[in-house]
């Protein structure tokens, strides 16, 4: 088997796009390459390596597990491969490197690289997350280092190649679209096989349909991890197990009860909860082998699978990631159904549809656009680097801005300042300058003629309030005019001598003719009163004594006139006129140091003093827009000064991917907040929300990011002041483990084994991130660097890439997965 195997990779020959690439790289070219999945893009850089590397090449991939997989596969060929993915750095010198593109960060901020860059899925670069550190990555990459960009599912890869050229480069595009298997689709509800009644349950009843009709092996989508075991059970429970597959011991310890009982069946699921052994160590061997015969994966991990299945099945328009619901782009369609079809072993790939699923017409490449943010630590590092040559550090900035993947460079948020140079108000900033030329001091006149600073709106009784009158003040109930849409009745006036206040009257009640002190309420009255509680029997035959109207109407004359207070109730001529008085009533006006409250007074526009005279006011107050850009930000969150020049929060900062560094930054300066105890919390950063419930300490984390940002979100970054996968409780958990081992009770529906092995690697990770990390004045700095190195030695045993166990003489047999049942 051995010898065939070495035989048939030594008789592997190119196709002609492969050659162009690898002639078009000879050549001093960067290649973008724009192939299915499938048809051997890797197999290009391989050519490379086997032909001799002059110089080391990194070969970078979107996942750890990935990395893994072919540092394995690699290593099995004899080549001399080291691997850098956070969570571990070996052998970093070799001729080839494995890596995700994120480490290879520091050195091209140092101008430094290897002679060749492979960026694997390159459509990477348009992930909301993760884009903006591809791009810059690529844009920051040494000239003499060259570049080999890998996709099957971008739509534009023409404008990469330009993208390239503009910056400097010289970049050609190799171009094959025939798949290596083509594809087909079938409706499964159009299958004739007929599916025994024994077989209940809609994905089982379609899964051996397609099973009969000699689909198999399957790779089916599920939205979520529950779904996805879910459907696997109810498969393995309702097919029948002609061909029962056995596990080495070995197998058997990675797998675990729960998982060995279903594989045995040939089923198995495959997410982001299972531990890597289980995953890499047990379930993608054999479905690589073809021993699996139905594999139930969850959408969100579909980019980090490297197997292929003769059908593909995806059984929802939408998949959960976190805590959140999304739609399947049509690209990650596109990459889900190219894993159908294994070539060399199938002459036709499916694409398998049931009723209201996704179809393959669905499907189509990814035009790439750069992501919405930038990399601001990056940017900053940048800045940095200026500031320590004495250099202006926005400038610095733009440069490496004027590089990004986009005809139009992003708005920094200095480019009107760098114009115009040094202006009166010494803001740099043209959010700042906008915000800081807006009138937003507002002068009124008061009501002693003079000019004072408006303050905000607030309610004031009537009697307060005054409105201008020509060119003076006077009490807006001193007119008429003032009771304009208040209250109900007819306007009258209440005071008596100079001092005119008015108000409005109101016809109670008439007398009963012949029947002295007797009153009967008006009709109006009556109706209204009717609408109020405790007042619907009111009819109109009932008689009053006056004393009784007096008694309760103060209590309804509010609600009679619209507000008013009853000011008082007189006999004219056989009626009760009541007098409604609104002075109490409240309207909004601006309050003066006198407390009067003005409506609607003279006011003009306060510009500050240095603006007053600068010539350029008009344009800060009409042409910058105040709106927040990259540049207001950082001041906001104090990571530069008003020179452009990095604090020592934006440092730190600089020297993290994402939020991380602002919670690392935050966290130092609490200067109560012991190192020891923040080196364990920093679990925390990358843990997400599946740990929460084992929350108790390590919140003071968040509460240090709270104190310096509060409830600030900016996209990318940080979302109501915490870093974007901030989540509390595995700095807790993790301690746990360590001190009394692992405690299955830990596990849920919500937390499993790959989610522990997952945090405990980001931990991992970070630590070892800090203490790669540049050198920096700072005392607790140089501590929490010390106190990095001291747990990772303490505790951090570096996942190896794990060799899968050899599979068994059985499990090496090429097997039919034709269902054949009665």
């Amino acid at each position: 088997m051995n010898g065939l195997g070495s035989l048939e990779i030594n008789l592997k020959i190119p196709d002609l796009w492969q050659q162009e690439a690898v002639r078009s790289l000879n050549q001093g070219f960067d290649v973008v390459v724009d192939a299915p999945t499938g048809a051997g893009k890797t197999y290009i850089f391989e050519l490379l390596v086997e032909k001799g590397l002059r110089r080391q090449a990194v070969f970078t991939v979107p996942t750890r597990a990935l990395a893994n997989d072919i540092l394995i596969e690699w290593r099995a060929r004899g080549w001399d491969v080291g691997i850098a993915t956070g969570d571990v750095a070996e052998n970093l010198e070799a001729p080839v490197v494995v890596a995700t593109l994120e480490t290879q960060r520091s050195r091209f901020l140092e101008r430094k690289g290897p002679g060749l860059l492979v960026v694997d899925e390159y459509q990477m670069l348009a992930d909301q997350i993760r884009g903006v550190s591809y791009e810059l990555a690529i844009a920051m990459t040494p000239e003499d280092t060259q570049l080999l960009l890998l996709s099957g599912s971008v739509g534009n890869p023409g404008d990469l190649v330009e993208w390239l050229n503009r910056i400097g480069r010289r970049a050609a595009l190799v171009s094959h679209r025939h798949r290596p298997v083509p594809l087909e689709e079938i409706h499964l509800d159009s299958l004739n096989e007929r599916v025994p009644s024994s077989i209940r349950g809609f994905w089982p009843r379609l899964i051996a349909r397609a099973l009969m009709a000699d689909l198999g092996p399957i790779l089916v989508f599920a939205p979520q991890r529950k779904a996805a075991e879910k459907i696997a059970r109810h498969i393995a429970g309702a097919l029948p197990i002609i061909d029962p597959l056995v596990l080495s011991r070995e197998q058997k310890s990675m797998a675990g009860n729960r998982l060995e009982k279903m594989i045995k069946s040939r089923i198995a699921f495959h997410h982001s909860g299972l531990s890597y052994q289980q995953r890499a160590g047990v379930v993608e061997p054999l479905a690589k082998a073809g021993q699996l015969r139905v594999v139930v994966a969850t959408t969100g991990l579909a980019a980090g699978i490297n197997f292929s299945m003769r059908s593909v099945l995806v059984t929802d328009n939408e998949y959960t990631s976190g805590q959140m619901q999304y739609l399947i782009r049509p690209d990650e369609l596109l990459q889900m159904f190219g894993r159908a079809g294994r070539r060399g072993l199938d002459e036709i790939g499916y694409v398998l549809v049931a009723p209201d699923r996704p179809r393959l017409s669905e499907s189509r490449p990814l035009v790439v656009r750069r992501p919405p943010t930038l990399e601001w630590p990056s940017l900053l590092a940048v800045m940095q680097a200026a500031a320590d040559r004495e250099e202006d550090p926005f400038p610095a900035a733009l440069d490496l801005m004027r590089r990004l993947y986009t005809a139009v460079t992003p708005t920094l948020g200095v480019e009107r300042s760098l114009e115009t140079g040094g202006m009166p108000c010494g803001l740099r900033i043209d959010a700042l300058r906008a915000r800081h030329a807006r009138p937003l001091v507002v002068e009124m006149l008061d009501s002693h003629g003079v000019w004072v600073q408006r303050p905000e709106l607030e309610p004031m009784d009537l009697d307060h309030v005054l409105r201008r009158v020509g060119q003076h003040w006077r009490p807006i109930l001193s007119s008429p005019d003032g009771l304009a849409n208040l209250g109900r009745g007819s306007i009258c006036r209440l005071s008596e001598g100079t001092e005119k206040v008015y108000g409005r009257q109101f016809i109670i009640a008439v007398d009963v003719a012949d029947r002295e002190g007797s009153f009967r309420l008006t009709k109006t009255v009556r109706r209204m009163l009717r609408s109020m509680p405790d007042w619907n029997t009111v009819g109109p035959t009932r008689e009053w004594a006056e004393p009784e109207i007096r008694r309760w109407l103060p209590d309804v004359i509010s609600e009679l006139t619209g507000g008013g207070r009853l000011f008082d109730l007189s006999d004219r001529s056989g009626r009760l006129v009541a007098r409604i008085s609104f002075g109490h009533v409240e309207m909004p006006a601006y309050r003066d140091e006198h407390g009067c409250g003005l409506l609607d007074p003279p006011d003009r526009k306060a510009y500050p003093v240095e603006c007053q005279h600068c010539s350029e006011l008009p344009d800060c107050e009409n042409q910058l827009s105040p709106r927040s850009s990259p540049a207001s930000a950082w001041m906001r969150l104090r990571l530069i000064d008003r020179l452009g020049r990095p604090t020592r929060r934006g440092a730190i900062f600089s020297f993290f991917h994402h939020g991380e560094g602002l919670a690392v930054a935050a966290a130092l300066e609490d200067e109560d907040y012991p190192i020891e105890d923040l080196a364990f919390d920093l679990a925390n950063l990358r843990a997400g929300h599946r740990f929460e419930e084992f929350a108790r300490t390590s919140a003071r984390l968040a509460n240090a990011c709270r104190a310096c940002y509060g409830e600030a979100t900016f996209e990318g970054y940080l979302i109501r002041g915490l870093p974007t996968h901030y989540g509390d409780g595995a700095a807790e958990v993790l301690a746990e483990v360590g001190a009394s081992g692992l405690n299955r009770e830990l596990f849920s529906d919500v937390l499993r084994p790959g989610d522990l092995e997952r945090a405990r690697l980001e931990w991992w990770s970070l630590l070892r991130h800090i203490t790669h990390a540049p050198d920096f004045d700072w005392e607790r700095w140089c501590s929490l660097k010390d106190q990095a190195t001291r747990l990772l030695k303490a505790y951090a045993a570096p996942m190896e890439a794990i060799r899968p166990p050899n599979l068994t003489v059985a499990q090496s047999k090429r097997i039919s997965h034709r269902l054949w049942v009665r």
